[in-house]
């Protein structure tokens, strides 16, 4: 599998009171195309400032990140945005949907802020039948329940057809088997769809789906650790070698 993010010796440094605190020390991982990939740690293990770094939204201290072979930090704040609007696609805690929209109109409204004008509607509807919402297109966001709220603002993320998409504790709201469906989702559209998906989360109980888990802790890079698909992968390779 080629990379698709390329996560090179990052520190994140800020400056606070009485002198500086390293969120982030020497972080170093390859994150391989069409996977789930984990990230793991407590809050305040830098997990969410990480995210920011490989989506653009922040910049490191020391190190660099790749997408796509592409280093980022040298990119001027036009083409970051540009980056974010046609490669990225990002999920958070609070779904954030507009509220007098349904959800295909939320998913469809996406699609328009990304400046696609052909064929808007029927990629949102099969994005939300991608995640199982094929039969609730027209429900607004008061009458679906959280989980189902999470899985428009999942289509509405992966509606213009990312590379890359971020989700920053997107099951924390939700209950634990609700979450594992959440997760399982991910996974799913990882490989129908090919995006690589790296999901922040402090639940150990989602970690059987990651194809790839990377634990923080305090900043440091503790472990990392490939799932099954990736071990199956390299498990095939030595044998065709």
């Amino acid at each position: 599998m080629n990379p698709a993010i390329e996560i090179c010796h990052v520190g994140k440094c800020f400056s606070v009171a009485g002198g500086e605190f390293w969120a982030l020390k020497d972080i170093h991982a390859v994150i391989p195309e069409g996977i789930l990939a984990i990230l793991k740690g407590r809050s305040g293990s830098g997990k969410t400032t990480l995210l920011n770094i490989i989506g653009a939204l922040d910049a490191p201290t020391r190190g660099s990140v790749r997408i796509g072979g592409q280093e980022i930090a040298g990119l001027t704040e036009r083409q970051r945005d540009n980056l974010r609007r046609r490669q990225m696609g990002f999920v958070f805690q609070a779904v954030s949907l507009i509220p007098s929209l349904n959800a295909w109109q939320n998913v469809e409204f996406s699609l328009r802020m990304a400046g696609i004008r052909e064929k808007r509607r029927r990629r949102a509807e099969e994005c939300l039948r991608l995640v199982g919402l094929g039969n609730r297109m027209t429900h607004m966001p008061a009458q679906l329940s959280g989980g189902e709220q999470q899985r428009v603002a999942i289509a509405r993320a992966m509606a213009h057809r990312p590379r890359i998409l971020l989700a920053d504790e997107p099951t924390a709201e939700l209950d634990s088997a609700m979450a594992a469906e959440v997760t399982r989702l991910f996974a799913e559209l990882a490989e129908r769809e090919g995006v690589t998906v790296v999901m922040t989360t402090h639940d150990v109980g989602l970690m059987d789906a990651g194809s790839m888990v990377i634990e923080l802790e305090n900043g440091e890079q503790k472990r990392q650790e490939a799932g099954k698909e990736v071990m199956g992968n390299e498990a095939d390779k030595e044998r065709e070698s």
